[in-house]
C-alpha cells in the first residue's frame, strides 16, 4: 500500500471530490483518479460513492480514512524530526480543565517556553470528556485532565494529587441528610462531560 496513494484518498475524503482535491493537492484529476483506482483494486473494495456532485465514503472507506491520517501525520512527523536537528520547534497544542489552566500551567509554561522559545504552545480548554476526545482525535497532543483515566488508546501518566471537596449550604452537615429532604434540592456544577459534576452526582444518587 503506497503512502501517496492513502494521501490523495485523504485528500479526496476531505474535499468531498476528485476535482476539489486535485485541486487541493496541485495536480491533474486525472492523476487522482487513477491513484484511486489503484488504492481500491489493491484493496479489492470501493472507497467511495460517485455521485454527480462529488463523492461520499463508503463503509470501507470510512474504515481506512483515519489510518490513512494517522500515517500521513506520522510521515510528516518523520520529515520534522529528520530536519529539526536537536532544536525544538514547531507548534503543539495541549488541554487543560480551566482551574489547570489558571491555577498549575502557567509556571510550567514559563519554564518550558524558556527552554523551548521556538516552540509556539497553544492551550485548548474543555471537560474531562471533551479533552479525552480531543486526544482521541489528534486535536490535541495531551491534556491535562483529572483522573483515572482508563482507555485502551490513551496513557495516563499522575502528574500531582488534589484534595476534592462538596461545599454546602449550612445547613447541611452532611450529605446524607438529603435523604431526609422532601423539597428539591439545588446544586451548581459544570455542563455535561465534567468529571467533577460526574462525581457529585454519583455521591448524590448513592
Amino acid at each position: 500500500m503506497d503512502a501517496r496513494d492513502l494521501a490523495v484518498f485523504a485528500a479526496v475524503a476531505r474535499a468531498g471530490g476528485i476535482t476539489r482535491a486535485a485541486r487541493t493537492l496541485h495536480t491533474v484529476q486525472s492523476n487522482v483518479t487513477q491513484r484511486i483506482r489503484i488504492l481500491e483494486a489493491e484493496l479489492g473494495v470501493p472507497l467511495f460513492h460517485r455521485r454527480s456532485r462529488g463523492v461520499t465514503l463508503t463503509s470501507a472507506g470510512e474504515q481506512l480514512l483515519p489510518y490513512a491520517e494517522r500515517i500521513g501525520r506520522l510521515i510528516d512527523e518523520a520529515k520534522r524530526a529528520a530536519a529539526d536537528g536537536s532544536r525544538a520547534h514547531g507548534q503543539i497544542t495541549i488541554g487543560a480543565l480551566e482551574t489547570a489552566t489558571a491555577i498549575r500551567l502557567p509556571p510550567v509554561l514559563s519554564i518550558y517556553t524558556s527552554a523551548c522559545p521556538d516552540v509556539d504552545i497553544q492551550i485548548q480548554t474543555g471537560t474531562a470528556a471533551e479533552l479525552t476526545e480531543a486526544v482521541l482525535a489528534y486535536r490535541v497532543e495531551a491534556a491535562f485532565i483529572p483522573g483515572p483515566v482508563q482507555h485502551p488508546e490513551l496513557l495516563a501518566l499522575p502528574m500531582l494529587e488534589e484534595q476534592l471537596v462538596l461545599v454546602t449550604a449550612p445547613s447541611i452537615a452532611n450529605p446524607r441528610e438529603l435523604r431526609e429532604r422532601t423539597e428539591p434540592v439545588k446544586i451548581i456544577v459544570f455542563r455535561p462531560g465534567c468529571s467533577y459534576r460526574a462525581r457529585l452526582e454519583a455521591l448524590l444518587a448513592d
